[in-house]
């Protein structure tokens, strides 16, 4: 596969799927967003070994959600790609690390906002340091889970981490 130019995000080549998450097409990012096109995203939930959890604020410059909180590392998944390669590129860029290891979890489709996709959760533990990508990250904290409570009442969260969020915390173990 060759790698698409990471210049323009927009620009980036997307798999378009269908309602069975089914390859059907491709498409860039920028028409994938435009016509509202069904694709695919990862959303890696970090945690660090005294289990709190990477939390952070997105970029003014992002697509989609620019300025939004999130408490998922992630994006989409390139054409070719498979969800596990994205898992783990997406975590990796984000955080500036090497060597993460992704969990999956479980997979939904959301919906909202006038945008569909797939959405393949996984959990990883990083216990190192960690240097945000300044292109996609403007803030970051190591928050308790009731930190995140708590900014998940007063602050903007992007909607499709929102309902990943809740339905990881149904699925936990009490």
């Amino acid at each position: 596969m060759t790698e698409p130019a990471r210049n323009d995000p927009a620009d980036e080549l997307l798999d378009v799927v269908d309602e069975h998450d089914r390859v059907v097409g491709t498409a860039t990012r920028g028409e994938v967003y435009r016509r509202g096109l069904l694709h695919r995203c990862v959303f890696i939930l970090v945690r660090d070994p005294a289990g709190r959890i990477f939390v952070h604020r997105r970029t003014d410059t992002k697509l989609f959600a620019p300025g939004a909180h999130d408490m998922f590392v992630g994006g989409v998944v390139g054409a070719g790609e498979t969800y596990r390669q994205a898992a783990v590129r997406e975590a990796e860029e984000e955080l500036g690390v090497s060597g993460i290891a992704p969990r999956p979890l479980f997979r939904f489709l959301f919906r909202g906002e006038g945008l569909a996709w797939w959405s393949d959760v996984y959990e990883a533990e990083w216990d190192g340091p960690v240097s945000p990508q300044e292109s996609e990250v403007a803030w970051h904290a190591w928050l308790t889970p009731a930190e995140l409570a708590g900014r998940l009442e007063r602050d903007v969260f992007v909607p499709d981490g929102r309902e990943a969020y809740r339905r990881y915390l149904e699925r936990r173990p009490a």
